[in-house]
């Protein structure tokens, strides 16, 4: 009939019980099944001895997803999903992501709508939004040293991270910008409301061609966050002589030496999401984060004689 797969949380026994579940319904269907875990989406931490890492970004995709799946159903919570981002992204595969963490702000539905949410799959009752990935680059005399899917942000900074940093940043063809902050952030309009929200960046609806830059602590009341398209590339220069760290989406980092550079760019690949209804982005962002609220003192209308 088709082929399916599962990206699971292993280390939550809930997600691992849910995965079986689902394999029974789907291979009971007729459909193939094919299981992953999410560990295989985790970059891991570079040490100082060791500053390179990685794994390239073509090679993070499990054995057996491929061309022929329909779709793959993802279990855990927004560290999964991240993680089956970077895995199933090279691929094209689309992702239906049912939440079995806490917070959840990427995922689509619950494990009390479960058997819905399948049967909608199984039946295509369903669209596809995709989502702007990042093509993280650590470039080290002149060749590639470490790279990463980034479906959030990007973050440069100094260990520990409450230490001043000065970075020159490449926009496209624009001049360069000088930062002196404890670190400097690259953001996705899906990451504006994540580290570069805390950071104090704006939200970024999805679907808007953009990406933010977003100082961390700056040295200075002129440095504050700037919105430019995805289009152009950005390359940061830290311009001083510490060695310092790369993070992404909160996850991988690499270590970056003085004379190395970061290349950031719109990656090929994008994060494709199932969505089951309409996407309702500011009911997430009411629900999740609290925005939008009706205020306790909302003024009732009064009519004038």
């Amino acid at each position: 009939m088709g082929k399916a797969g599962i990206v699971y949380n292993d280390n939550k026994p809930i997600a691992c019980n849910t995965a079986k579940d689902i394999t029974r319904y789907f291979k009971a269907a007729g459909w193939d099944v094919v299981l992953a875990t999410g560990v295989g989406g985790i970059l891991g931490y570079s040490r100082p001895e060791l500053p390179a890492c990685y794994s390239k970004i073509e090679n993070m995709v499990p054995p057996g997803f491929d061309a022929d799946m329909a779709f793959a159903v993802v279990l855990g919570g927004d560290g999964t999903v991240l993680s089956a981002c970077r895995q199933l992204a090279p691929a094209g595969i689309p992702i239906l992501t049912i939440n079995t963490g806490h917070m959840g702000f990427l995922t689509e539905t619950y494990l009390n709508q479960l058997p819905e949410a399948l049967s909608a799959l199984m039946e295509g009752q369903y669209t596809v939004e995709d989502r702007v990935m990042l093509t993280v680059q650590v470039i080290h005399e002149g060749g590639l040293l470490w790279e990463a899917l980034s479906l959030n942000e990007m973050v440069l900074h100094k260990e520990p991270l409450t230490g001043m940093c000065h970075f020159e940043v490449e926009i496209g063809a624009h001049a360069l910008v000088d930062i002196a902050a404890d670190g400097v952030i690259i953001s996705t309009p899906t990451g504006s409301t994540a580290y570069a929200l805390a950071a104090g960046g704006p939200v970024i609806t999805p679907g808007v061609s953009v990406l933010q830059l977003i100082p961390i602590c700056p040295h200075s009341l002129a440095s504050r966050a700037l919105v430019f398209s995805d289009a152009e590339p950005v390359e940061i220069f830290p311009a001083n002589r510490q060695q310092l760290i790369l993070v992404v989406d909160g996850n991988a980092g690499c270590y970056m030496l003085p004379d190395d550079r970061v290349r950031v760019q719109k990656s090929p690949f994008s994060a494709r999401f199932i969505r089951l209804s309409s996407p309702e982005f500011f009911k997430i962002l009411r629900e999740k984060l609290g925005w939008g609220l009706p205020h306790i003192a909302k003024p009732t209308s009064v009519e004038l004689p």
